[in-house]
C-alpha cells in the first residue's frame, strides 16, 4: 500500500503548506493506526466504486483495487489537509473478505478553499463552453467549482498516464466529482510512508533516490509535462522508493507559455534539498536535458 502522510486520527489537522508543520509534528508520523479508535460499522457506507458518473482507474488494475459492489467504505480519520483539499484514510472492505486502505482527496468547497496560485496553472487549460471560462476568470461561485472540478479532474488524468508509463505515482482508483480516491502508500496499519523532507537518508540512499526522481522527471518531460509544483514535501519515500505525489497542478510544458519555468523552478527545489543534505547536483544540466526531452529546446 501507498500514500501521504499519516497525522494522528481525528484530531490534529495540519496544513501541508506550511513549511514548518513537520517540526511540528514529526512524533505524529511515526504512529501506527489504532484500529480502537476505529469506527464502528455503523458510520461505514457502501461502496462509491459503482456510483453514478465515478470514473475508474487504468487498466489492468492492481490486484488489491476492491470492486465487489458489497464492499463498504470506512472513515478511519485525516490524513492530512491543505488550502485546496482533505485527505481521508477510508478502508474499502468486503464483508469478510478482501480489503484495502485508499487515500480519498476531498477538493474543498468554494467557501473554503484558496485556489492562491492558481491563475498560472491553468494557462493552457480550457472548457468548451464560454460562460465557464469566463466563471472561472473571474472567480464567481460557480467558477470556483469548475475550477475545482479541473484540479481534481487534471489530477487524475495524470496520475492515470503516468501510473501507465511506469512512473512511481499511487495508483488512481476512482474519480467521483471533486473526490479523487487513491492508493495509499504507507503501511497496513495505516502508517504513511514519510515526505522526502522528513528522511535522513544515507549517501548511498540519496544517490538512489536522486536518479529515481531524474528517471521520473525524464519520463514527465517526454509525455509534455512538468509537476509543477515539486519539491521534497509532495515526494514520499516508501521503503527504498521514491513516489510522486500531489500533481493537481501538472503542467504543459508546451502550451502552457509558463512552461519552462515550472520545470526549471520544480528541479531546482529538489536540487536543493539534495545539495543540502550532501549530494551535490547541478539542476542547470537536467533542465536543459528535461526541456530538450519535452521538444521545448
Amino acid at each position: 500500500m501507498r500514500d501521504q502522510d499519516f497525522a494522528s486520527p481525528r484530531r490534529r489537522r495540519f496544513d501541508d503548506d506550511d513549511p514548518n508543520f513537520l517540526k511540528r509534528l514529526s512524533h505524529d508520523f511515526d504512529t501506527a493506526w489504532d484500529t480502537s479508535d476505529a469506527p464502528s460499522e455503523d458510520d461505514d457506507t457502501y461502496t462509491t466504486w459503482d456510483a453514478p458518473g465515478v470514473l475508474h482507474g487504468p487498466e489492468p488494475r492492481p490486484g488489491w483495487v476492491v470492486t465487489e459492489l458489497a464492499a463498504r467504505d470506512a472513515e478511519l480519520g485525516i490524513l492530512k489537509t491543505g488550502k485546496e483539499a482533505d485527505v481521508h484514510l477510508v478502508e474499502r472492505a468486503v464483508p469478510d473478505g478482501r480489503r484495502s486502505l485508499l487515500a480519498a482527496k476531498r477538493y474543498r468547497a468554494a467557501e473554503h478553499r484558496m485556489f492562491h496560485r492558481d491563475s498560472g496553472y491553468l494557462e493552457g487549460r480550457r472548457v468548451r463552453e464560454s460562460r465557464v471560462t469566463r466563471a472561472m476568470a473571474s472567480r464567481t461561485s460557480f467558477g470556483r467549482e469548475a475550477i475545482a472540478g479541473q484540479w481534481a479532474a487534471a489530477e487524475f488524468a495524470a496520475l492515470g498516464q503516468l501510473w501507465s508509463l511506469g512512473v512511481s505515482v499511487p495508483y488512481p482508483v476512482q474519480l467521483l466529482g471533486t473526490e479523487l480516491m487513491l492508493e495509499f502508500v504507507g503501511a497496513p496499519d495505516g502508517t504513511a510512508a514519510p515526505r522526502l523532507a522528513q528522511t535522513r537518508p544515507s549517501r548511498p540512499e540519496l544517490e538512489s533516490l536522486w536518479w529515481q526522481l531524474v528517471d521520473g522527471l525524464r519520463v514527465l518531460a517526454r509525455a509534455g509535462v512538468a509537476h509543477g509544483d515539486l519539491s521534497p514535501y509532495n515526494l514520499l519515500v516508501d521503503g527504498e522508493r521514491l513516489v510522486f505525489i500531489d500533481l493537481p497542478q501538472i503542467v504543459d510544458i508546451v502550451i502552457n507559455p509558463n512552461g519552462a519555468q515550472f520545470l526549471a523552478r520544480d528541479v531546482a527545489n529538489v536540487a536543493r534539498w539534495f545539495t543540502g543534505k550532501g549530494f551535490a547536483v547541478d539542476p542547470e544540466p537536467l533542465v536543459v536535458e528535461l526541456l530538450h526531452d519535452a521538444g521545448v529546446r
